[in-house]
């Protein structure tokens, strides 16, 4: 068994013509959209450049300039990708990148030419940052969140000047706006969608699953998990799934880098582990016994709390000062919104005793 770099070497002197694309192709490029591509690839309209060429600009910048990435794999991603045939000779073209922290938005998102006439649109999942962590939670109570109106507005205007089939994807969050942007699009676009593809992406919420666009593409739409997944069982999924071997344990299984292949295809299971089922039991009972409302209010409390000093990512707010500077920050609080946080934490302690 291998991971995403291990099929790169083994498969990337190979084009799409000889080996058909496939779902791992499909991780590959959902996972390329983590990186910032800073100044280095097209927005909008302008003209697609080369990804291996793309990669190398990217790589031969000093630290200090690159754009963010996701995880240090993603620099050994693009080398190997640039190294690639299979890869380095498609094209992109399309890059968006929205964040406005005061519209909980957080929403990112490049298209790859395929070179047979069809485009693979990867939209990236949550950055790491508050606001990101934020409209994740908004998913729990609202409708729609603005990122998945994002998604379909940009699948909709690519749609219009590109005249070949889509595919789309996208890995954790990544993967909810490529369903819900699906879902949410005009029918022409619809219409031109081949696959749509989650990779341990969270469901949708009720008003969606009841859309006529998700019931016309549920047959179209494909959800990858890994064997112990949480974030890809999380609200409902009503599309088959496919349960993905990972070399590691717990939620460190989120890692797309993690999962095995074998040969063209993922090293696929019957079904998800026992850990990972009690977990999606204790999170929908948790989120059945709790009002719109008071997810709401959980969500806004708990934002308000981490943001309160100069935390701006998970990462920041969960060091020892800003932790310090949230508890501090909660004497402020409304008392009914500080009560419904700590009694919502006390119900999710309860499912979690009743779901062992």
């Amino acid at each position: 068994m291998s991971g995403l770099l291990d099929y790169l070497a083994w498969r990337g002197d190979l084009s799409f013509d000889q080996a058909s694309f496939c779902p791992v192709d499909g991780l590959i490029l959902s996972v390329l959209s983590y990186v910032h591509f800073d100044g280095l690839a097209p927005r909008g309209t302008d003209r697609p450049v080369p990804l291996g060429q793309t990669a190398e600009r990217y790589l031969s910048l000093p630290e200090a300039q690159r754009g963010r990435r996701r995880c240090g794999e993603d620099l050994t991603l693009l080398r190997s990708l640039s190294d690639a045939p299979r890869f380095s000779r498609l094209e992109l073209c399309r890059c968006a990148d929205r964040f406005i922290p005061r519209e909980e938005t957080q929403f990112a998102a490049l298209t790859v030419l395929l070179g047979d006439g069809s485009a693979y649109l990867a939209f990236r999942g949550t950055d790491g940052t508050l606001v990101g962590w934020k409209e994740d939670f908004n998913l729990s109570f609202m409708d729609v969140v603005p990122a998945q109106l994002e998604a379909a507005e940009y699948i909709q205007d690519f749609a219009l000047s590109f005249p070949g089939p889509l595919r789309l994807g996208g890995h954790s969050k990544g993967g909810n706006l490529a369903a819900a942007g699906a879902s949410l699009a005009a029918a022409k676009a619809r219409d031109r969608i081949q696959s749509v593809w989650s990779f341990d992406g969270p469901g949708l919420n009720p008003y969606l699953l009841a859309r006529p666009g998700y019931q016309e593409l549920r047959t179209r739409i494909r959800s990858f998990v890994p064997k112990s997944s949480v974030v890809g069982l999380l609200l409902t999924h009503e599309e088959p799934h496919t349960v993905v071997d990972s070399n590691q344990e717990g939620l460190f299984q989120h890692n797309p880098y993690s999962w095995q292949i074998l040969g063209p295809d993922f090293v696929r299971l019957e079904e998800v582990d026992a850990g990972s089922r009690l977990i999606d039991r204790t999170l929908k009972n948790w989120l059945a016994g709790l009002t719109g409302a008071q997810r709401e209010t959980v969500a806004d409390t708990l934002y308000e709390l981490l943001t309160d000093r100069d935390a701006r990512t998970v990462k920041e707010a969960l060091e020892p000062k800003n932790l310090a500077n949230a508890l501090r920050a909660a004497l402020d609080v409304d008392p009914k919104d500080l009560l419904t946080l700590t009694g919502s934490l006390a119900r999710l302690a309860g499912a979690a005793l009743r779901a062992l």
